[in-house]
């Protein structure tokens, strides 16, 4: 993975050198390219930090290179440095997601603040992709009925409930219970509800309305021994986006205990 760099693109030498010795009074690592072209021949998509550009240079126009990134998916923050005369142009690059932009001459720490901002703007966006590729890769080891127990168990039932809601024997609930707390790589109901809590909809099941167990008297509270149950055929464990879809168009799960 590429490191964190403020890449700056201005075809002024002294410029550049002047924000690289800038940057570094602040700890903030840079990277220089002397044309548009230039940073465009090397880009790459897993370039991590942010662009400080010129909006007018002799080639290639800031505002032209900001469009090839637009056009290529660029994640990087970019922060435009313009002259009076160009502030209605940068006005029109934030419209299109710039970051910021900064008019000439600027005050030295006000940049840096805003080059800083930016860096972190994209640390933080690389944390959560990183966070929800954990997480699909933890969701896609789940089986049907362990997504069903712990949505029930996000729901706060207790074991029993979740038993009798499912027609599984408590022994059973435990056992998916703690194979989920395994994958998951939580400890306890509270440490899952935490770590789904930011997007819970994604994992639960539809709402399936369950006719009484057949094993069950109508108005009472203790079922009879339940029948043997039929083997439940192996299905191999989904992708997390396929339980997402799924659980979003009304997947039901397998009716027998798994």
């Amino acid at each position: 993975m590429n490191p964190l760099l403020a890449h700056i693109v201005d075809d002024d030498e002294a410029i550049r050198d002047a924000l690289t010795w800038l940057l570094r009074t602040r700890n903030v690592a840079s990277r220089t390219w002397s044309s548009a072209e230039e940073f465009l021949a090397a880009w790459q998509p897993d370039f991590h930090g942010c662009v400080v550009l010129d909006i007018r240079m002799r080639e290639m126009s800031g505002l032209e290179c900001f469009d090839v990134l637009l056009e290529r998916g660029n994640n990087m923050p970019v922060i435009f440095l313009t002259g009076h005369g160009d502030v209605p142009m940068a006005v029109g690059a934030l419209k299109k997601g710039a970051f910021d932009f900064l008019e000439k001459p600027f005050d030295d720490n006000a940049l840096v603040d805003v080059v800083i901002r930016a860096v972190e703007s994209d640390a933080r966006r690389m944390a959560s992709q990183e966070a929800q590729a954990t997480m699909s890769s933890r969701l896609a080891q789940l089986t049907p009925r362990e997504i069903e127990v712990m949505h029930l168990v996000l729901t706060g039932k207790f074991n029993k409930v979740i038993a009798d809601e499912l027609n599984i024997s408590m022994r059973t609930v435990e056992v998916h219970r703690s194979r989920v707390f395994e994958k998951m790589g939580v400890r306890s109901a509270v440490e899952l509800a935490q770590l789904l809590a930011p997007g819970r909809d994604w994992f639960r099941p539809s709402q399936t309305s369950q006719a009484p167990h057949p094993a069950r008297r109508a108005g009472s509270g203790r079922p009879r021994l339940r029948p043997p149950r039929r083997p439940t055929p192996s299905v191999p464990p989904p992708t997390a986006v396929a339980m997402i879809d799924a659980a979003r168009v009304g997947w039901r799960p397998p009716a027998a205990d798994s």
